[in-house]
């Protein structure tokens, strides 16, 4: 009986080995095919898809901003994933992003809020030797101290910019609010009290406005609520917004490209900041916040819940459909004369491509407006680099300043332009 268990073993092991191996090629293959799926890796560059109608201004912004028709490169390992570039820049911004010195300043609003922004002065002459003022939006609950915007401002500086960085209303953890009112989706008031401070302060200055996601809705939205805006603006600038909150939140309860996992951890970090101004929020006698608020706010899984429950209420929207069509800026971004410039990518995990829809129907249809859309970036990524590691500076910011240094040589010399 042993010799015969003996003899089977002989058998037998000697295919052990090779059946182990074959697995362990086959796990490896499965897992360098997920890789490469994941991280889009046999997907190609290209330049920006472009559209535009044909003027003579449009014709001099892309021959004097070439990096809008050159092909954008991603670092090679993961650039490609629109997640690692959106999950790089939530986490850490921006590689190496330098320190700022500026001002910060405090503005009284009429329904007894304070609204802050910094101010920062250029650092050389602008090459045209004019007074020019980038005022700028940050994303959704993002101020002038979040690494993207510093390496954003430190680029624009040293092109001769003075830069207004807009301090969402409650998004610092270090400035109580003054009022029961946070910063909304499309709220202007704050961005409108910044832009009317530097056009009273500096009487020379011109304006180039800038926005990055959430703040490119309410700039977009500032500029076309009233002509009188629009006074002293050179031209406007919109990152990675969405447009219209409205068709946006159907998107943000599907699980494609994981947009339903962004949902709810945006929505976390709302129910922080609010949180964080529970006393403001709750406790003032003239707040529009009922307890029975706060205790859904607790359980809220969405943006859309924190959305009716909380922040609707802020400007007495008597629904969420009400709050999210007045709030957007899709209504009011047909009214900018001034050139305008909108930027979105294609992997961008936040916004849907049904959304994109909107600024290409408007630059077919406006002579002032250039649509751009990259293959990669993600949300707010657009990182650049060989392999491996992105550059401190990314594509994004290199073709902001490119496109506003080309506006306004084109203000001051537009005779020579033309």
């Amino acid at each position: 009986m042993s010799a015969q268990v003996e003899a089977d073993v002989r058998t037998i092991s000697p295919e052990m080995p090779a059946m182990f191996d074959g697995m362990k090629l086959a796990a490896v293959a499965t897992v360098l095919y997920v890789i490469v799926r994941s991280l889009n890796l046999k997907c190609p560059t290209a330049a920006p898809d472009i559209t535009c109608q044909d003027t003579p201004l449009n014709r001099y912004l892309l021959k004097s901003c070439p990096i809008l028709t050159k092909e954008y490169i991603p670092p090679l390992l993961w650039g490609k994933s629109g997640h690692l570039q959106t999950a790089l820049y939530g986490k850490m911004g921006r590689v190496k992003s330098p320190k700022l010195c500026g001002l910060r300043m405090y503005l009284p609003m009429p329904d007894g809020a304070t609204a802050t922004f910094d101010l920062f002065e250029p650092q050389g002459v602008h090459s045209t030797g004019d007074d020019i003022t980038m005022v700028i939006c940050p994303g959704i609950g993002n101020h002038s101290e979040k690494h993207y915007i510093r390496t954003f401002v430190d680029y624009s500086q040293k092109q001769g910019y003075r830069c207004a960085v807009l301090n969402h209303l409650g998004a610092l953890p270090n400035i109580e609010l003054t009022s029961p009112r946070m910063f909304t989706y499309g709220c202007t008031w704050e961005f409108s009290a910044m832009v009317g401070y530097i056009k009273r302060t500096f009487p020379q200055t011109q304006l180039i406005v800038v926005g990055f996601s959430l703040g490119g809705n309410i700039a977009c939205k500032y500029l076309g609520e009233n002509p009188g805006n629009q006074e002293r603006v050179l031209c406007c600038v919109s990152v990675c917004q969405g447009y219209s909150a409205l068709r946006a939140q159907e998107t943000f309860l599907q699980w494609d490209q994981c947009r339903r996992l962004y949902n709810f951890l945006m929505a976390d970090n709302m129910k922080k900041i609010i949180l964080s101004h529970r006393g403001s929020l709750f406790g003032m006698s003239s707040s529009n916040i009922e307890p029975a608020d706060l205790s859904r706010l607790y359980t809220a899984t969405s943006i859309m819940q924190i959305d009716d429950n909380i922040m609707r209420k802020f400007h007495g929207h008597n629904s969420l459909k009400e709050y999210y069509e007045k709030e957007s800026c899709v209504h009011y971004i047909h009214n900018i004369s001034v050139p305008l410039l909108l930027m979105n990518s294609s992997d961008d995990p936040l916004v849907h491509q049904s959304l994109l829809t909107i600024p290409r129907t408007l630059a077919e249809k406006k002579q002032n407006v250039i649509f751009t859309l990259t293959l990669h970036g993600g949300h707010l990524g657009f990182f650049e680099g060989a392999v491996l590691f992105p550059q401190p500076l990314s594509w994004m910011d290199k073709v902001v300043v490119s496109y506003a240094n080309a506006i306004c040589q084109w203000e001051k010399h537009k005779p020579q332009c033309q």
